[in-house]
């Protein structure tokens, strides 16, 4: 009998590809999904409708047992409460949390930088690097509390993923519409802050699926980074998605931050975030893909899901004021 997986989240970006890598290791893979009108899944994955904030959906989606739940969505304490109360009738956990946990030496974290200052990391981050105390204000804050209450309270093995920025099929976020977008509209120069020479360490969600596989393999409570095995400044995610398009630019650098919001884009770091990827590796892990080899996949999903019309986060729509670019490139 193969084992079974259930997947919190299957109709995402991470949960297809994890769909993927599972179903090619022989599993039975279940996509759980809030609606069943979602991407289609998975070729061979089992679709199952259900709302885990609904009281027992989450508990009738794993009756009978799973050998294993891959949570993609969780957020908070809650959601672990959640996972908790349903350890009985699951093999392993793995749960995708976020590299923005950490915090620097001063306690600076990503989601204050605009009032604090941007955090001064170690380069690489170690997953033993300190991380915002755990509470319900903030993103990062509600991840550590999603990953301390795991770590406290669970029974079975629970294995804590903490990716960068994401790309892969299927997002709704796709931070590479900011380059393809303007390919599109046929777009040659482009403003970029901080010396075009930001670096926010990317992380392929089929690099994702591949950690998954290996720590189902060797199930254990532990904290992994999760990235691409080297981290692209934007200057170079800018010549990666030319690539694909067979598309010239010209790069205007800024020399500090972005000047309103010319300038600004994705991956606008004005320092390096970078982790360290030593402690998968030693358990085995080695990237499926470089950013370079990945992003062509993201690139074409999101113009597909452009044409169709499907709406993206509200942060992507505020970047294609061309005119104040136009207008800031012709002092620059």
């Amino acid at each position: 009998m193969p084992k079974t997986a259930l997947i919190v989240g299957g109709a995402g970006q991470i949960g297809q590809a994890v769909s993927a890598s599972l179903l090619a290791e022989g599993w039975r893979v279940i996509a759980g999904r809030r609606h069943a009108e979602a991407v289609q899944p998975v070729e061979g994955v089992e679709t199952l409708v259900f709302d885990r904030n609904e009281p027992g959906a989450l508990a009738k989606a794993v009756a009978g047992g799973v050998d294993a739940l891959i949570d993609t969505v969780a957020y908070d304490e809650t959601h672990a409460r959640q996972l908790l109360e349903i350890e009985a009738d699951v093999g392993a956990l793995v749960v995708v949390s976020s590299a923005s946990v950490y915090c620097d030496d001063k306690g600076r974290t990503l989601d204050e930088a605009g009032e604090t200052g941007f955090p001064r990391f170690p380069e690489p981050i170690g997953e033993d690097q300190p991380t915002t105390p755990p509470g319900s204000a903030t993103y990062s804050t509600r991840k550590v509390a999603l990953e301390q209450a795991l770590l406290q309270g669970a029974r079975r093995p629970a294995a804590i993923l903490r990716p960068c920025a994401i790309h892969g099929p299927g997002s709704r976020a796709p931070r590479e519409w900011f380059f393809v977008k303007r390919i599109l509209d046929g777009r040659r120069v482009v403003p970029l802050a901080f010396g075009a020479a930001s670096c926010f360490h990317t992380t392929a969600t089929v690099n994702i699926a591949e950690l998954v596989r290996v720590v189902l393999g060797r199930p254990a409570t532990q904290v992994l980074n999760i990235a691409d095995p080297r981290a692209p400044s934007v200057a170079e995610i800018a010549g990666a998605i030319a690539k694909v398009y067979d598309h010239d630019w010209r790069i205007v650098p800024l020399d500090g931050p972005p000047a309103g919001e010319v300038g600004a884009h994705p991956w606008c770091v004005p320092r390096p975030l970078v982790v360290d990827m030593a402690r998968a590796a030693a358990l085995g892990y080695r990237p499926v893909a470089t950013y370079e080899e990945s992003v062509a996949a993201a690139c074409r999903s999101a113009e597909a899901m452009a044409a169709r019309g499907v709406p993206f986060a509200e942060y992507l729509t505020k970047m294609f004021d061309y005119a104040a670019e136009d207008a800031f490139l012709e002092t620059a």
